[in-house]
């Protein structure tokens, strides 16, 4: 080994160990509802240098990076064995993504990548591309998985290299290792974004769905849908109803998708979501929140108006500016909610919250009246009831 390579080895390891080791604190900045913190906690970097760079200083001499990684994102999350679990979408610079496992004792900081990453099944040598999972700890057992498995559309005109086809594949597990591979979901229209809720609903496995028209634009496709299956070893939809639906001039008004899998509370399920509307700088995605019924998870109880969160500041900034996405959180039993988001299709954060304080906002936050009239009159309906309070201050 050349002193060159060694060093260059050692201040790579060094870095990152530097890396995994640093602190997480909260931002100042907080609304009442949820505490962002200031670092990312997966990048590009915290994967590991052996997953990157050949060792060997004869077939690497100059300690050059042959498998490079350009996004940490979009992570499924789990609490295991008493650990922080993120199934991180990683994202090489060839454009594929695969998943790997990120591990935290805490939820803030210190997330390490597991030895290797988890190699899936294939169902087929046409699927091209698999992201985003989902994970559900459901009552039958098993842990799912269920994340979009992209491929060429088949009917695209020669030379059209850009037309794709989404369907949402499935796979299971009982320890996080070993993956049984099940059937992509059948649908009439292009699914990437569903979720399996983690209770059976009338014996049946429930999912939320979102219907597209094709890979991008929802189209007829009107919001997060519901629907039953007898069996998801044969997960086909026959029927869909949207539960959460988009709205003109509204966070979601070009599309809506559920999260992670809704999360039981003593007042309802409560969702996360991501809404998604066009602008001048292309299309900007936020997250928002909202309630349904406990005997009913179809049944929409509660949403307040807008985002709960958005880009801000460095997370405007990355592959795709403007974005935030979700489809992990974690509630612990004492009732602290992690949220585990990307932001710009580059990297993962945690912003901390609680049942109770979503909750609260879920429920005594003002609808979306759909009209400026409304926002002004909400506006000065909270005016005329703190005028009491103020007088203290006048």
């Amino acid at each position: 080994m050349t002193e060159q390579f060694q060093q260059r080895l050692e201040l790579l390891l060094r870095e990152q160990e530097r890396l995994i080791g640093s602190r997480n604190t909260a931002q100042e900045c907080y609304n009442g509802i949820i505490r962002r913190y200031r670092n990312p906690v997966v990048t590009r970097q915290h994967v590991p240098v052996a997953w990157r760079y050949d060792l060997n200083p004869q077939t690497n001499p100059l300690c050059i990076e042959r498998i490079g990684v350009n996004a940490t994102l979009n992570a499924g999350a789990i609490k295991w064995n008493g650990k922080y679990l993120l199934m991180v979408r990683v994202e090489g610079v060839d454009r594929k993504s695969f998943f790997a496992i990120a591990e935290s004792p805490n939820g803030i900081d210190g997330f390490r990548f597991w030895p290797r990453p988890v190699q899936l099944p294939e169902l087929s040598d046409t699927e091209t591309n698999i992201y985003d999972i989902r994970l559900t700890a459901h009552e039958d057992g098993w842990i799912y998985g269920i994340f979009c498995s992209e491929k060429r559309h088949p009917d695209a005109a020669p030379g059209d290299l850009s037309s794709a086809i989404a369907a949402s594949g499935i796979v299971r597990t009982k320890d996080l290792v070993h993956w049984e591979r099940l059937p992509n979901i059948v649908s009439s229209s292009q699914q990437r974004n569903v979720v399996l809720h983690p209770e059976f609903v009338n014996s049946r496995y429930a999912l939320y769905t979102r219907p597209q028209d094709n890979f991008i634009l929802a189209g007829n496709g009107g919001g997060i849908g519901w629907t039953l299956i007898n069996d998801l070893s044969h997960p086909v939809v026959h029927s869909e109803t949207i539960i959460n639906h988009r709205y003109y001039h509204t966070i979601k008004e070009l599309k809506n998708g559920e999260g992670p899998p809704p999360i039981k509370t003593g007042r309802g399920w409560l969702h996360l979501a991501h809404g998604v509307r066009s602008c001048a700088s292309g299309l900007r995605y936020v997250l928002y929140v909202y309630l349904t019924a406990l005997e009913d998870p179809s049944l929409l109880i509660a949403e307040p108006a807008g985002y709960l969160l958005a880009p801000d500041n460095e997370e405007r900034m990355g592959d795709v500016f403007n974005v935030v996405f979700s489809n992990g959180w974690i509630a612990d039993a004492d009732g602290t909610v992690y949220i585990y988001y990307a932001s710009s299709d580059t990297r993962m954060h945690v912003a901390v919250s609680s049942i109770d304080r979503l909750l609260d906002y879920c429920l005594h936050t003002p609808r979306d009246g759909l009209r400026s009239a409304e926002s002004v009159k909400r506006v000065n309906e909270l005016i005329d009831a703190n005028r009491a309070f103020l007088e203290p201050y006048d």
